[in-house]
């Protein structure tokens, strides 16, 4: 079984928490499903959650390739030259990242936050798609940081195939098969 949720901000990418955040027991009723790779308490968008243990290892394992891509609103507009520092790989404090795709996208349409990203009254935002391979702790907040735009509001929209294709927030789609 393949379930695909589109994950709210704020919410915690496991089913039980010491603590009194919103976790995936709050949305999602269906026993022996498990993450295939996880998203961050902040982060928003597609979450591939199943029941076959070697579906999830394929998908959340970066050797198998299987790339994420994200939208990330980002403080400011980078030039390409800094976007072809994302593409040739950045030294983070846990090495080399991989190349990422990326590309500066116009505003997808996608529901208002709550609460709103902050934004400062002189500083322009712009959205990038940005596409990995591997999958490190907030690894694109850190890597946008790292060129000098942070990450504003992030949203994972694809998982190789699968994507949120009209999933409302706080909602899942099951079984749409093995891509």
């Amino acid at each position: 079984m393949i379930l695909l949720f589109n994950k709210p901000f704020r919410v915690l990418s496991q089913f039980t928490t010491d603590s009194d955040k919103a976790t995936l027991a709050d949305y999602i009723d269906i026993p022996g499903v498990y993450c295939a790779g996880r998203l961050d308490y902040d982060t928003e968008g597609l979450l591939v959650l199943t029941d076959d243990g070697k579906l999830q290892q394929q998908i959340a394992n970066p050797k198998y390739g299987k790339e994420k891509h994200y939208w990330a609103q980002i403080e400011g507009v980078p030039s390409e030259q800094d976007l072809d520092k994302l593409r040739k790989g950045v030294e983070l404090k846990d090495g080399m990242t991989r190349p990422a795709g990326v590309t500066l996208i116009a505003p997808p349409k996608v529901p208002a936050r709550v609460p709103p990203i902050r934004e400062r009254q002189h500083i322009p935002t712009s959205w990038l798609n940005i596409a990995i391979t591997e999958g490190r702790n907030r690894q694109v907040r850190r890597m946008t940081a790292h060129i000098g735009y942070p990450t504003l509001r992030l949203i994972r929209h694809r998982v190789g195939n699968w994507s949120l294709d009209a999933i409302p927030v706080g909602e899942y789609r099951l079984n749409p098969g093995r891509r």
